[in-house]
């Protein structure tokens, strides 16, 4: 009869969970390199070149808006929504599009931020705030600089004041809903409860996007947009969330946010043979 599998050797691998990934990548290159500044350095490129990403896409859809090659793709679209109306889901979009307004996400964003305050973590609720309000200043910026007038191909299903491109509301709901949802999952310990807020997130991010082209307000390219630069903003804001609360915990002499510490320092009889060797 052979021997009984030790507990220790059935247990399955432990995964990093998704909002994890940039945390670990701190305490790895932090290992690698002994050196927070270096550490923090690598993950905000990190989240920068993920920015970039979403960024690159943003430029290649807004290039081809700006040639006019979107044009024709862009009014089939909503041809095809206007002939598919439907009352109760023309209404239902009507309210889940003020999802996406900036005074409910600047309210959610503001409890969401007053909550993290009051639970001491100041830093995730500075990084939210900064995420809300530089979504609405850059939505602003593009919309000014590529001045795309919305879609006139069937009556609007609400009242909009500002130019089309890119969206406001998907770009503010991929913004901050995204950041929210991270920094909930954040506190969140069992891998479904993350799972779901992240679901959540999505699906609420989806039918706000899917609202403004429904409504009529927006192309489908200018909600492509919204989305991409949204994203960006949200990676970027991430990464600068894990570095900022990096360093609140060095200065709090945390020393989970110190330099690794060398292998021999963990071991004084590695230690002890590395002197005798030297000798």
């Amino acid at each position: 009869m052979s021997d009984p599998v030790p507990p220790t050797e059935r247990r399955a691998p432990r995964r990093t969970p998704p909002h994890g990934l940039i945390a670990g990548a701190v305490r790895l290159s932090r290992a690698r390199f002994h050196d927070l500044r270096a550490a923090l350095g690598l993950v905000v490129l990190g989240g920068a070149a993920l920015a970039a990403c979403f960024g690159v896409a943003f430029a290649w859809v807004a290039h081809r808006v700006r040639a006019g090659s979107t044009q024709a793709f862009d009014e089939a679209a909503l041809r095809w929504v206007a002939a598919h109306q439907i009352g109760w889901l023309e209404a239902a979009m009507l309210e889940l599009t003020f999802l996406g307004t900036a005074t409910v996400v600047l309210t959610i964003a503001g409890v969401a931020a007053l909550f993290l305050a009051l639970t001491r973590q100041r830093t995730a609720a500075a990084v939210l705030l900064w995420s809300t309000l530089g979504a609405i200043l850059l939505n602003n910026v593009l919309k000014s600089a590529f001045d795309r007038p919305r879609p006139t191909l069937f009556e609007w299903g609400t009242q909009v004041r500002t130019t089309s491109f890119p969206s406001g509301h998907a770009m503010s709901a991929a913004a901050i809903y995204a950041t929210v949802a991270f920094l909930a999952a954040r506190l969140a310990h069992r891998p479904r409860v993350r799972a779901a807020i992240y679901a959540t997130s999505a699906v609420l991010i989806v039918l706000v996007a899917a609202s403004r082209v429904y409504l009529g307000v927006h192309y489908p390219t200018d909600v492509a947009a919204g989305l991409l630069v949204g994203f960006a903003w949200a990676a970027f804001c991430a990464a600068a969330l894990e570095a900022g609360q990096q360093l609140s915990a060095r200065r709090r002499g945390d020393p989970r946010s110190g330099p690794a510490p060398h292998p021999a320092a963990q071991d004084p009889a590695a230690s002890m043979r590395s002197k005798v060797r030297s000798k």
